[in-house]
């Protein structure tokens, strides 16, 4: 193992002291700078879960995005009454100040990106006469099911997911993403201090990705090292992820607009009203990072992240995937019957990867083995939360934890069932492989354990604040 530096110990015992908390607070004095960045001010896109901007660097002969340093996500319940001229009032207000951020603030790394999602609870409880006529509708799910299925579905525990998962019922959930950790905190104080009124917060949740993209330690290993989380001496230099591996590669996110409501055909839009905008489903989960490094070694750790057989040199953090790799049901099955290991992307590509060529409405084309979910999970040491207003129900911990919020969009909350579901050894065509959910062949599952999980609907940056109020007669 690595021998600790002093200066790791002093800021780990000053860390350990204030919390997790606190060792955000030493991210500047740990070495925590931004990368390098486009400089120029894009016009917004009339999707909000986008960031322009993003930097792309070639390590290992793969395209590989570098995510903003630093996240947020604040969720909220909507504390304004039930009566159009209140709705309609905290509409402005809150739409006012998304506005000032967009002319205060690119929409990039640099700059700052703001998504607003909003769940059932609110649309159920504000705007119930209006979800048929607007909410789309899951084409493909309703065929498989023979019943109508709308594109946003109440979250559900899979397989692998503790009986103690909590499914959460916030009413919107806002991501914030930076380089710059004043502008999130800026956004924070005009969003929700500005706006107490109208939102009481249920939860603040922070984290960070990257750092270590320019040379380095990186981010998640300096941190983890401060705040004495176990295993974190084990935590490869220049990782992107507290799990070591690249999870960013170019080829493994769907590109442009392809997880949009529209853009691949899965949703019927109905009245069009939420075209540009995406379904995005928000967890918190547990790693043992001792687990992981302690117990498999580096071709275990290969096998269970990307597929049994795969081979790469020792220590190799970025695996290409293209989309001429993507693994078939088949050989999924193949792979669990001769190694004994399920790899997690091999399992999830049977259903995250175009099955063929699709142009979309803009006249993109996207290839067969293109990827369809955009992830932007990152890093946390939160247990499980910075912060929560039931934190007895949350199991909130001063003890920093080791854990990734995941955050990912997908055209339909289905489609992203389908590929947790297929992490889980269900595979599309309704093969279930026989794997026990905790054991080391159901592969990186071994190591995670989920707390909370919630859908959301993104609606377009037109309709983002207090979606369908205007519309209420």
């Amino acid at each position: 193992m690595r021998e600790v530096t002093r200066k790791e110990l002093v800021v780990g015992a000053a860390a350990t002291a204030l919390g997790a908390a606190g060792v955000y607070e030493l991210v500047e004095r740990l070495g925590g700078s931004a990368p390098k960045r486009a400089v120029g001010t894009p016009p917004p896109e009339p999707e909000q879960h986008l960031l322009q901007g993003v930097r792309v660097i070639e390590d290992n002969g793969a395209e590989v995005l570098v995510p903003p340093l630093h996240h947020a996500i604040l969720t909220a319940r909507v504390r304004v009454a039930e009566r159009r001229a209140d709705l309609r009032a905290a509409q402005q207000a809150f739409d006012q100040s998304l506005h000032e951020l967009d002319a205060d603030y690119a929409a990039t790394p640099a700059g700052l990106g703001v998504t607003v999602a909003w769940g059932l609870p609110y649309m159920k409880r504000f705007v119930p006469g209006l979800l048929a006529e607007h909410l789309p509708r899951d084409r493909r799910a309703s065929r498989a099911k023979r019943k109508e299925v709308p594109a946003l579905l109440d979250a559900v525990r899979f397989p692998s997911d503790p009986d103690a998962t909590i499914l959460e019922d916030n009413d919107v959930a806002v991501l914030l993403r930076s380089d710059d950790p004043k502008h999130i905190a800026d956004a924070e104080k005009r969003l929700f201090d500005r706006h107490r009124d109208l939102f009481e917060v249920t939860s603040i949740r922070r984290g960070f990705a990257g750092g270590g993209f320019d040379g380095g330690i990186g981010l998640p290993k300096k941190l983890a090292l401060a705040a004495g989380v176990p295993g974190a001496d084990l935590i490869p230099n220049g990782a992107e992820l507290f799990l070591g591996f690249t999870s960013t590669l170019k080829a493994n996110l769907g590109p442009s607009r392809i997880a949009n409501l529209e853009t691949l055909g899965y949703a019927d839009l109905r009245s069009g009203y939420f075209r540009h905008g995406t379904a995005m489903h928000l967890s918190h989960i547990d790693e043992d990072l001792e687990r992981w490094y302690l117990n498999t070694d580096y071709d275990q750790r290969v096998a269970t992240t990307f597929r049994p057989g795969l081979h790469v040199p020792e220590g190799t953090q970025t695996v290409p995937q293209g989309p001429h790799g993507v693994s078939s049901q088949a050989a999924v099955t193949r792979g669990l019957q001769r190694y004994g290991v399920l790899g997690h992307s091999a399992s999830i590509q049977t259903t995250s990867r175009l099955l063929a060529e699709v142009a979309g409405p803009d006249g993109t084309v996207y290839a067969r083995g293109t990827a369809i979910p955009q992830r932007a999970d990152f890093n946390t040491l939160d247990a499980p939360f910075a912060w929560s207003v039931q934190p007895q129900r949350d199991g909130l911990s001063d003890t920093p934890s080791a854990g990734v919020h995941f955050v990912v969009f997908n055209p339909t909350s289905d489609d992203f069932h389908r590929n947790r579901l297929a992490m889980d050894g269900h595979l599309p065509d309704g093969t279930i492989l026989p794997v026990e959910q905790s054991d080391e062949a159901q592969g990186i599952n071994a190591v995670l354990r989920t707390t909370h999980r919630q859908n959301f609907i993104v609606p377009p940056r037109a309709h983002r604040s207090f979606p369908l109020v205007e519309l209420l007669s």
